[in-house]
């Protein structure tokens, strides 16, 4: 799997870019969202990545932040909504938007996106809310990877969680316990794991 991609910016026509990474072009496809952030032709850029496997083709799609390309992860676990529609969706809106449109049942701002019907945003508000953190009127839970690689313990723990499978409002529950001081991101993820299983 190719987590994230860093690379010299060469070519963007949405939905698709270009980036050299160490002499090698990989073609990405990312929403719009990740478009408005992206900086001028021949500059450098990191994208998180996710890699669709098909039999006719190998799919790498790009995102601005860990919180999209989990937003897209979570949508192509939705019946009925591949990663196209999915790209289309973060297009259309921010992840954040997408989750207040999510928890609030708004199925009129859903249908508004190219691609989905009616049936597919009550698909997908049914499908999503277990999926989404239960926030109420709060912001989404956003896995920082960059905070994590810059050596915050307790977000790489998060993340290491939500990686395997817990939700992300779960994942921060799990360490918010925890006296994160002088302990290693292991450390927090075994002491977490042993709070789960009590």
């Amino acid at each position: 799997m190719i987590g994230f991609l860093r690379g010299k910016l060469v070519h963007k026509a949405p939905p698709m870019l270009l980036l050299d990474v160490h002499g090698v072009g990989y073609e990405v496809e990312a929403p719009m969202t990740t478009f408005y952030n992206l900086p001028a032709i021949g500059e450098e850029v990191q994208l998180h990545t996710h890699l669709v496997v098909r039999e006719d083709a190998h799919i790498l799609f790009g995102f601005s932040t860990e919180a999209d390309r989990l937003m897209f992860r979570n949508l192509i676990k939705v019946n009925g909504v591949g990663p196209k529609l999915a790209l289309t969706i973060l297009s259309g809106q921010s992840a954040d938007e997408f989750h207040q449109c999510i928890l609030n049942g708004d199925i009129q701002a859903l249908v508004r996106l190219p691609g989905v019907g009616k049936k597919t945003a009550e698909r997908l508000v049914i499908e999503m809310r277990d999926r989404l953190p239960n926030l109420g009127d709060a912001a989404p839970v956003r896995v920082d990877v960059s905070m994590a690689q810059a050596g915050n313990p307790k977000q790489e723990a998060i993340s290491a969680l939500c990686a395997l499978g817990y939700k992300p409002q779960d994942a921060a529950k799990m360490v918010q316990g925890i006296s994160t001081e002088d302990k290693s991101c292991e450390d927090i993820i075994r002491l977490a794991l042993q709070g789960a299983l009590r």
